[in-house]
């Protein structure tokens, strides 16, 4: 995919804020075509990721881990389900409650999906070294930690 930035003043373009909106909207359009090829979108990487690494979960402890909204929980669970990449069963500890685990083929789907993630962040980070990949992730999440308490 070619990005050109756009042609902003230069006193934009020196600014992080600015460097960063750029950034995230080039890796957003990345990480979209990547899941595009799965046919699937981002809501479905997370929910699958969550299940793969922390098992099986509630739709609301689901939605609360990957931090997405209950209504967005249930038509991208409804989604999954339908593609039989998870499964809901009763929760044995309160039967009003359902429990949402992925199945094999939503294992190997993650799997794959995160093949994908760490191909985009190659391309996205590719002009820099590996000590400047790990260096920018300290950096932003270091902002991000410091902002999400606020």
């Amino acid at each position: 995919m070619e990005f050109t930035a756009p042609q902003s003043p230069a006193g934009l373009r020196t600014t992080p804020s600015w460097l960063l909106n750029q950034s995230a909207s080039y890796a957003g359009r990345l990480i979209s075509e990547g899941f595009a090829t799965h046919d699937l979108r981002g809501y479905h990487y997370r929910l699958l990721a969550s299940l793969a690494e922390d098992g099986p979960a509630s739709q609301a402890d689901l939605g609360r881990r990957c931090g997405i909204d209950r209504s967005d929980v249930v038509a991208a669970i409804n989604d999954l389900a339908g593609r039989g990449l998870v499964v809901r069963a009763p929760d044995p500890a309160d039967r009003r409650r359902n429990i949402i685990s992925s199945t094999d083929a939503g294992a190997d789907v993650a799997r794959r999906m995160g093949e994908t993630v760490d191909r985009v962040q190659d391309d996205l980070l590719a002009p820099l070294s590996t000590t400047e990949r790990a260096q920018l992730t300290r950096l932003l999440t270091r902002l991000l930690e410091h902002h999400s308490r606020h």
